[in-house]
Parts: structure tokens; C-alpha cells; sequence
């Protein structure tokens, strides 16, 4: 399976209003995209078609081979990982929970655990809290951690069921930048799972080593896609932020720059 996502020509409405417009976008096996744009531009809009959320109005759309259509989207989405800050609003199910119960609970894309869980799973828990160095949380409740600690918790959820497409949603919203970076960090561990990740953010320095491609979208419209260092241009992201801006690159991450603005005077 050469090609992980296919968007041909896909276009959504809601209520008569379009919200993605003639997407045309490809991810190959090995890729690991970030999706930029402002607040509003379609990226939600955009991960609810590959995880069968939102049916796309017109167009074709095929994830991990599977054409929309023709295939069975509940038994998809277990091959897919999410992490959001958005899960915050399961804190109440999350908080009664310990950390292994939490990281479990992802094997059943549940919140909260309402199957038998093996032995095996476990176990594997276990793995995965050595795996991403968080050994030291073992045996923690859930709501006793920091909102860093919570984050990469999910993190080790997501991977529970050894997804094919890991999913980021903004997951540092609301962190400092200390979590931040822990969070970050965490990437790299991702990278050995032999899963694709996207990742959702309109942060630019939150662009690690491991992401290879970018996805520029403005408006339910995309400005560009392609490998990060064609993709990330003045140019380019002045457009999909519809402001001036400037980039430059230190320790081999993107940083953005504000030039003068006027709010209102920039197309």
C-alpha cells in the first residue's frame, strides 16, 4: 500500500456553505504530514473525512486502501489513533480512571473500560509507559496528573491499538512550553511505531524533525502541499495566515515571524 490517503477532487457542505472545496491531496507510505491554517480554514473539517466522520459531498476519498463506499468506516477508525485537546471534555469519565485504565481503554476506542481486558493488554501498557518514559505514572490516578502528564497519557492511548494513521489534533493546546516540548519530544518515539501521523496545529514551531510534508489549507481551499521546506516559504504561509510573515529555521524547526499589520488590509 503505496498511498495511505487519497482526496480526489473532495468537496463538503454544510447548510449550504462550503467548507472544503476541491481537495486534492495525497499521503505515501512513510509521510508524516502537518496540517496548518488559521482557526475556521477546514482542518477538523478535513481529519472528520479520513476518520469517516463527515461524508465527503462530492469527490473520492480511499484511507489505508479503503475506498469510501465500500467499506465498513466503524472497522476503519480502529485502525486510526486520535489525540485532541478536546478530550478534556471526557475528564470526568478520565478522572476516576488510573493511568494503565486510561491507556487500556484506547484498545476499545472507549473512554472508560466496559469489555474484559487480558492480561496481554496489560502487559502492553506497561510497554508503553517505558516506551514513552512514563514508567514513573504507574499506578497514578488519572486526575492527579499535570495537564503535560495527562497529554502524553493519551498519547500512550492512542498507541494502544497500534493504529496505522496516528492522528495530533492540536494536542498542546493549553500546555506551557515545558509540557509543550515533552509533548514534541514524544514524536520520535511515534516514529519507530511504524504508524503515519498527522499532525494538526496553526503553530509552525511545533514542526519537528519527524514531519516530512505540510498541507497548507486558507478557506476550505488548499495553498500548497508537498515536502515542509517548499511548502514553508514567506510567501506561502503569508497567504494561508492572510498577513505578512516571515520564517526562519533554527535547529532545524520553523519560527515564525509578524511583519507589519494591519488588520483588514491584507488579502
Amino acid at each position: 500500500m503505496d498511498k495511505v490517503i487519497t482526496f480526489e477532487d473532495v468537496s463538503w457542505r454544510r447548510k449550504d456553505q462550503d467548507i472544503l472545496s476541491e481537495i486534492n491531496w495525497e499521503v505515501k507510505k512513510n509521510e508524516h504530514w502537518c496540517i496548518l491554517g488559521l482557526n475556521g480554514s477546514g482542518k477538523t473539517s478535513l481529519l472528520n473525512i479520513v476518520t469517516g466522520y463527515n461524508y465527503p459531498t462530492t469527490g473520492n476519498v480511499s484511507v489505508l486502501g479503503l475506498e469510501f463506499g465500500r467499506t465498513n468506516l466503524p472497522e476503519l477508525r480502529k485502525r486510526i489513533g486520535y489525540v485532541s485537546s478536546s478530550f478534556d471534555k471526557f475528564a470526568t469519565i478520565l478522572e476516576r480512571e488510573t493511568v494503565k485504565e486510561v491507556i487500556v481503554s484506547g484498545k476499545f476506542a472507549s473512554f472508560g473500560l466496559y469489555e474484559k481486558v487480558a492480561d496481554t493488554d496489560w502487559e502492553k501498557a506497561d510497554v508503553l509507559l517505558s516506551t514513552l518514559r512514563l514508567s514513573y505514572l504507574k499506578g497514578r490516578m488519572f486526575n492527579t496528573l499535570s495537564q503535560g502528564e495527562k497529554r502524553r497519557v493519551l498519547i500512550a492511548r492512542a498507541l494502544m491499538s497500534n493504529p496505522e494513521i496516528l492522528i495530533f489534533d492540536e494536542p498542546c493546546t493549553g500546555l506551557d512550553v515545558y509540557s509543550r516540548e515533552e509533548v514534541l519530544d514524544l514524536m520520535n518515539k511515534i516514529n519507530e511505531k511504524n504508524c503515519h501521523l498527522l499532525y494538526v496545529t496553526h503553530h509552525i514551531e511545533e514542526i519537528t524533525d519527524i514531519i516530512s510534508h505540510v498541507l497548507l489549507i486558507r478557506d476550505g481551499k488548499i495553498v500548497a502541499s508537498g515536502p515542509k521546506k517548499e511548502v514553508l516559504t514567506d510567501e506561502l504561509l503569508s497567504e494561508a495566515y492572510k498577513m505578512p510573515v516571515a520564517i526562519h529555521w533554527e535547529e532545524n524547526r520553523p519560527w515564525l515571524t509578524i511583519k507589519k499589520f494591519t488588520a483588514g488590509k491584507v488579502e
